[in-house]
């Protein structure tokens, strides 16, 4: 998420001036500081009675659930409680390389995936992979679902039958007319978060999230925490780091969202779209290279026509009655994330120009039985993040910022406006983000995990969070753009992260690791004289 400056061919892009955030204050509260001391005291107390998980018949006998309460608000402990789902694999404490050596236990390592909106529950079963088997031998592997997700006091701004649309068209730079209709779709999807959940709405927040990991913490019996968090992890992370630096042991910050309190949320987005836009260029110009595979152009540019070919036969008639441009720039937005789906994104895209448009609806069609998880998701999402910062209140500054970004950076930018309007019209009240930060000696070291080229959470935010926390490690994987480094493919980087977590060794200031292998161009249609034949 780039600065507040972008740049472009023609000069600087200005955003716009947001209610500026209070510095030093202090704004967390002496109500919730109490209220979350006296909340972690009962959780130590009362622990976590572990038992089979809900949907036992589908997890292995060796991850177990629970629940912890906590105040929906911390303000008034005593108030109503809700519950957070919570799932555990306990050490194994066998060394994957000796069986007949023991490991120590070193406590419980909890995690979280980011979102805002995703569930974590399934974390401990990574325990089973080999490159994870020596972090499971020395932790107890928690994850669990934030306040509003899944079973943990979920949140719901939608009829899920309605959340999925259909086919959707997505203009890189819409009519006057589309975006009214998107804006009305956006106050009705507020209305409804507000009608849904009430007076509880405005307590679905980071600040609480930061203060549900500290009850957590406790009913797990540890004296300091071990955390990783990726993505938003990252961002409710350092709020715990900076509100509890003295409860934590060892914290992992994996792609980092730059945690500036001019930056949450609004001006994140910008430039998250803007970095997307690069990722989105690195995407097409691996095609190009890999042309006698799948014929989709020499170049990035060719590339990008053959894309938006696709997009406008799409608009005219969706693939399979389900896929439309709306949906085919969601798979290649995912395709931003993780270049391991590079070679599948560009099968399907190839193949459908060739006439076969079933590897795309494959990959991008929305399935019905997936659409309460996604709509809970999203409600999730954009509760925490209206409810997190001040937003831009009048279209106009929307439009104004969008349409300047979308001339340099038209990819993901007008999607992403649409994901968050709502914001623009929500309901209940913002808090005003806290100055994340600590001085020499006030917490542990820490290490942060980077990809150079990261699109969802942009580099600079890895070099914002480590000039906030003093004594933090930086390692970054240069030239690469993968998002979520922890047990991925790039062996230096995990190195790191064992080395830390295992031992609490880290490098200096800062370390770097080479760029992981792009990924290979797989062969899925029938060559011609030794090459692909183009497509037109």
């Amino acid at each position: 998420m780039r600065a507040a400056l972008l740049y472009s061919a023609a000069g600087s892009l200005l955003l716009s001036t947001l209610t500026a955030a209070p510095d030093t204050e202090d704004r967390t509260g002496a109500a919730e500081r109490r209220g979350t001391a006296v909340a972690a005291a009962r959780a130590k107390a009362a622990g976590v009675a572990f038992g089979p998980c809900p949907d036992a018949q589908d997890l292995p006998g060796s991850m177990q659930c629970g629940t912890v309460s906590v105040p929906l608000d911390y303000a008034r402990p005593d108030g109503r409680q809700i519950e957070l789902s919570v799932s555990r694999a306990r050490a194994t404490q066998k060394d994957p390389h000796n069986s007949k050596h023991k490991v120590p236990r070193q406590g419980a390592l909890v995690h979280n995936p980011g979102g805002p909106g995703a569930t974590g529950l399934y974390f401990p079963l990574i325990g089973l992979l080999p490159g994870w088997k020596r972090i499971a031998a020395a932790y107890d592997l928690v994850g669990y679902a934030p306040r509003g997700v899944g079973r943990s006091a979920p949140l719901s701004c939608k009829d899920p039958k309605q959340f999925f649309g259909g086919p959707s068209q997505a203009p890189s730079h819409p009519s006057e007319s589309y975006k009214r209709g998107r804006i009305a779709q956006a106050r009705a999807y507020a209305r409804g978060c507000a009608e849904r959940t009430g007076e509880a709405l405005r307590h679905y927040h980071s600040l609480n999230n930061a203060r549900d990991l500290d009850v957590l913490r406790a009913a797990l019996g540890e004296q300091r925490l071990t955390f990783m968090g990726s993505s938003y992890g990252t961002y409710f992370g350092a709020l715990y780091a900076t509100l509890f630096p003295a409860h934590v042991r060892r914290m992992v910050f994996d792609s980092v969202v730059h945690p500036g309190p001019g930056r949450i949320w609004y001006r994140n987005n910008l430039a998250q779209s803007a970095a997307f836009e690069r990722r989105w260029a690195d995407f097409r110009a691996w095609i190009a290279r890999h042309d006698d595979v799948y014929g989709l152009g020499r170049t990035a540019r060719e590339v990008l026509r053959s894309y938006e070919r696709a997009s406008a036969r799409l608009a005219a008639e969706p693939a399979g009655g389900k896929v439309g441009p709306g949906q085919l720039q969601g798979a290649f937005l995912q395709a931003g994330y993780y270049d391991d789906q590079w070679p599948h994104r560009a099968h399907a895209l190839s193949a459908y120009l060739r006439g076969d448009p079933k590897p795309l609806v494959e990959q991008a069609e929305q399935h019905p039985e997936a659409a309460a998880e996604a709509e809970n998701s999203r409600a999730v999402y954009l509760a925490v993040e209206c409810n997190d910062a001040p937003w831009p209140t009048d279209w106009r500054v929307w439009d104004r910022d969008n349409t300047r970004l979308a001339r340099v950076a038209p990819f993901e930018t007008w999607d992403n406006v649409w994901t968050n309007l709502p914001c623009a019209y929500w309901r209940a009240p913002r808090q005003r983000p806290l100055d994340v930060g600590t001085g020499p000696g006030e917490l542990p070291p820490t290490l942060i995990l980077a990809a150079e080229r990261d699109a969802a959470t942009p580099y600079d935010g890895a070099l914002e969070l480590r000039d906030r926390l003093a004594g933090s490690v930086l390692v970054t994987e240069r030239d690469a753009g993968a998002h979520g480094l922890a047990g991925g493919p790039n062996a230096c980087v995990n190195g790191h992260m064992e080395a830390y977590l295992l031992e609490g060794r880290l490098p200096g200031r800062r370390a770097e690791c080479a760029p992981h292998a792009e990924p290979k161009p797989k062969p899925t249609v029938p060559e011609r004289a030794g090459a692909v034949e183009r497509i037109r």
